[in-house]
């Protein structure tokens, strides 16, 4: 996966967020799995962690290139 939410973990920790506060505002516990888990989370998950955090998008998520997500891309 190149996707990655380790700043997620890193802002929520800082502002004293739990992952039951994301279950009270609205975030599914199979999604909270998914981030869990390092899968893929829809935008609007995305527009609600920063609403929730008053944050950016870049400010919970970054981009990993890997060889394997270059390929499926070309081909």
């Amino acid at each position: 996966m190149s996707i990655l939410y380790g700043k997620l973990f890193e802002i929520m920790q800082q502002k004293g967020v739990r992952k039951t506060d994301l279950r009270s505002n609205g975030i599914h516990p199979a999604v909270i799995k998914k981030i869990m888990d390092g899968g893929t989370i829809t935008t609007e998950t995305i527009d609600r962690l920063c609403a929730l955090l008053d944050c950016q998008p870049g400010d919970i998520i970054e981009f990993e290139r890997s060889d394997d997500s270059k390929e499926s891309i070309v081909n």
